[in-house]
C-alpha cells in the first residue's frame, strides 16, 4: 500500500493563503493525497503565522505545518489553547530547550497508518543552534517504535548542508524536503536507500518581487546598504510544493514529482 503526501512550499502572505484555498482542495480530489504538509512560516505577511491562518489550513485539509527561523516573529502563536495548534504546528526541533513549541509530530490516519513530520533547520549562514544531524539521529530512535514513515522538512540556507543531510539520513527517513531559499529547484531524486530528495520546494505566493517582498524596497536596500521597510509583493502567483509516494510498510519512497500551479 502506498500513501501519497504532499509539501506545499513556503506559504508567502494572502496571495499565498490565497492560491492554497482555491488549489488544495482540488489536488486534494484529483491526486487523491492523503496526507499534506504545509510550511507556514511566512503566512502572515512573511512573519510568522497566526492561530487564524493554522485552522484554516487545517480545515482546507492540511495536516501539519511546518515552519523555521521566522516562527518566532509571532511565537505567541505557540501559546494558543487550539489542540491541533498545539500538536501539529511544528518549530525546527533544534534550537535550544526551552523554547516554545515541538519539532516533531505523528499524525494517525483513520486508516491506522501513522506519519511522523521532523522541522529542522540548518546552520549554515543561519543561526549557530544545535546540529541538525545529531538532533533528528536522536528523535528518530523515538520515532522509529511507531512508524517508519517520516518526512523532514530541512529549512536551510546552504544547498550542500541540505544534499548532505539528505545523505546521511537515506534510508532512515521517507524524504528530506529542504525549504526556505523561496526558490524551487528541479533536483527531485529517489536516493540509493529509498529517501526522496528536493534541496528546495519553492514558494506558494507572489513571484514578481525577491522571495516574496516587493521588489523596489529590497534593491534599495541592496544598493544603499541602509534599512527599508520591506513589503509583500502581489503579483505572479504561484503554487509550489512536492507530490511523494511512499510505501506504508517500508517507509521507503517510490516517487516525489515537483508541482508548480500559476494562479489563473
Amino acid at each position: 500500500m502506498e500513501l501519497t503526501c504532499l509539501h506545499i512550499a513556503d506559504i508567502f502572505g494572502k496571495p499565498g493563503m490565497a492560491i492554497v484555498s482555491e488549489e488544495l482542495p482540488k489536488l486534494i480530489q484529483e491526486r487523491k493525497i492523503d496526507f499534506v504538509i504545509a510550511n507556514g512560516e511566512n503566512a502572515a505577511e512573511g512573519k510568522g503565522i497566526t492561530d487564524q491562518m493554522c485552522q484554516q489550513l487545517f480545515n482546507l485539509g492540511v495536516h501539519v505545518i511546518t515552519s523555521g527561523n521566522h516562527i518566532w516573529d509571532r511565537k505567541k502563536t505557540f501559546y494558543s489553547e487550539n489542540p491541533l495548534i498545539q500538536k501539529y504546528l511544528l518549530r525546527p526541533i533544534n534550537y535550544p530547550i526551552g523554547n516554545e513549541g515541538q519539532g516533531s509530530a505523528i499524525y494517525q490516519m483513520n486508516s491506522g497508518v501513522k506519519v511522523a513530520v521532523v522541522n529542522v533547520q540548518g546552520r549554515t549562514y543561519m543561526y549557530d543552534i544545535e546540529c541538525p544531524f545529531r538532533t533528528v539521529e536522536r528523535e528518530l530512535e523515538r520515532i522509529l517504535k511507531e512508524t517508519h514513515i517520516i518526512i523532514v522538512d530541512f529549512h536551510g540556507e546552504a544547498t550542500a548542508e541540505k544534499m548532505a543531510f539528505a545523505y546521511y539520513m537515506d534510508g532512515r527517513v521517507s524524504a528530506v524536503i529542504g525549504t526556505h531559499t523561496h526558490v524551487q529547484t528541479a533536483d527531485e531524486r529517489i536516493l540509493e536507500g529509498g529517501t526522496a530528495y528536493l534541496t528546495d520546494v519553492g514558494m506558494t505566493g507572489p513571484h514578481d518581487g525577491v522571495i516574496g517582498m516587493h521588489k523596489d524596497a529590497t534593491i534599495r536596500k541592496f544598493i544603499l546598504q541602509t534599512y527599508s521597510k520591506f513589503e509583500p509583493a502581489t503579483g505572479d502567483v504561484r503554487f509550489h510544493g512536492a507530490l511523494l509516494k511512499i510505501d506504508t510498510k517500508t517507509g521507503r519512497a517510490s516517487k516525489i514529482e515537483r508541482i508548480r500551479i500559476d494562479q489563473r
